[in-house]
């Protein structure tokens, strides 16, 4: 019997909620029904998804950040066929391919001079251990230092440096030697680094949960800090690297000069799982000190050949289409556009973020009418009104969003990079839209309660 793709998907359309129940995770699917997100996705162009019955979604989600070029990027696209029809010899393990070397070489080109070393994964969270590895080893210290309401991933040693507590709970001990400080605050920082034991500080530029910003001064001291003690600063850039942020990389805002940068999601082209460490030529050769220390850090599929042709094209496209400038001209223009609405509602506190990774904050309004209705939201559950934003979003206007985190009141928006004037303006009408009805009356709370009540009843799908 012939494998056929399209054949297979043909036959079995419709199952995804099944197959998922029965063999992967019935409680995400018990999320997504509830929720009524439950859709029939069967393509993906740009910055939009199709479903079965041809209706278009505005995808504000973007993987997560993985498709910052929009889903199927004609120059990936062609480029990966390209490298399948070459039949390359990939995953030979004991060789030194070219891809490999190629892509390092554009990525340590695109860093500061003090980055000139690359190690490959599959995923950020894998970046994010082997510095983990790399800073202690190179160092000879034992404490990693990261922030509150971090998020670097759930593998064993990301999750160390997790300051989500609902990630943690349940799986017992974790990597020994990791500390939590306030994101922002210089003073408690400065009293773990002065201890002059801590191996790393890893933070991100803008914190994904929540979109969190520090201030100017915070960054400044960061580095000298780092400086003065001898600790490893470790960028985090798996999300906002790749011109997120209106920049290449993050951490350029504030003039600094990682010792450790990792990458990845926009890295792939939306196409093949990719990641990297990339770190200076002090660290690296610390850690591979010597022959028989060559294979001491590794990782399998690392170094897959589709995935470096993935990342080579992925770059190059971000050259040739000027994507970074386009995502800080798209960001600005999300910042004016959602600056009336501020002034419009008084549910709706504030706009952050910078390029596009954009944070909506809402908080308690000051006219007793809606503060009732706000105080009964929050009564019944921390953070609900950020999702009876997100919800009537999908549901009346089809757009993609999420809440930037459990229990906070904040909806973040991560558009492809390839997002312009259209997407904004009509993310900007349809949020108004909603707003609307929160101020005016109940009807938004109304609308999601009959959203989960038809979610509850639905039957399977078939």
């Amino acid at each position: 019997m012939t494998f056929e793709l399209s054949s297979l998907i043909e036959a079995r359309q419709g199952e995804n909620f099944r197959l998922h129940s029965e063999y992967l995770n019935p409680q995400l699917v018990k999320v997504l029904k509830t929720l009524g997100f439950d859709r029939f996705y069967v393509r993906g162009e740009g910055s939009y998804l199709y479903d079965r019955n041809g209706d278009r979604y505005l995808d504000f989600l973007a993987g997560f950040g993985v498709f910052a070029l929009g889903r199927g990027h004609p120059v990936v696209k062609k480029a990966l066929h390209e490298a399948l029809d070459m039949d390359l010899p990939n995953l030979v393990q004991l060789d030194a391919a070219l891809l490999p070397g190629l892509l390092a070489e554009a990525l340590v080109a695109r860093t500061h001079e003090g980055i000139q070393r690359c190690f490959f994964s599959n995923s950020g969270a894998e970046a994010i251990e082997a510095a983990i590895k790399f800073a202690r080893y190179a160092t000879k210290r034992p404490r990693i230092i990261y922030a509150d309401h971090a998020f670097h991933g759930l593998s064993l040693g990301a999750l160390s440096l997790n300051g989500g507590k609902e990630f943690r709970e349940g799986f017992g001990a974790l990597l020994p030697g990791c500390y939590e400080v306030p994101f922002g605050d210089i003073g408690a920082l400065e009293r773990e680094l002065q201890r002059d034991d801590v191996a790393a500080l890893v933070l991100e530029i803008i914190q994904g949960k929540g979109v969190n910003l520090a201030s100017d001064e915070y960054w400044a001291a960061v580095a000298e800090l780092c400086r003065e003690h001898g600790t490893l600063l470790v960028i985090d850039e798996v999300q906002t690297g790749l011109g997120r942020t209106g920049k290449l990389w993050a951490h350029e805002h504030y003039g600094l000069r990682p010792d450790i940068i990792t990458v990845s999601k926009a890295l792939s082209g939306g196409y093949v799982p990719v990641g990297a460490m990339m770190c200076s030529a002090e660290v690296f050769d610390r850690v591979y000190s010597k022959m028989e220390r060559a294979v001491v850090h590794s990782s399998t599929f690392g170094r897959n050949q589709l995935a470096m042709v993935a990342a080579l094209a992925t770059l190059q496209t971000i050259d040739d289409e000027d994507i970074v400038d386009r995502a800080r001209v798209t960001g600005e223009a999300f910042m004016k556009g959602l600056a009336p609405l501020v002034e419009k509602y008084e549910l709706f506190h504030e706009v952050r973020g910078k390029g596009l990774i954009i944070g909506l904050v809402f908080g308690e309004p000051t006219s007793f009418g809606l503060k009732s209705r706000w105080k009964m939201m929050e009564g019944a559950r921390k953070g609900l009104f950020s999702q009876l934003v997100v919800g009537p979003l999908f549901h009346r206007h089809r757009i993609l969003t999420q809440v930037a985190g459990d229990n906070m009141n904040v909806v973040k928006l991560l558009p492809p990079l390839i997002a312009g004037q259209e997407e904004v303006d009509y993310f900007v009408d349809a949020l108004d839209d909603v707003l609307e009805d929160a101020h005016r009356n109940s009807a938004l709370l109304f609308e999601f309660g009959r959203t989960l009540a038809k979610s509850a009843l639905r039957r399977e799908p078939s």
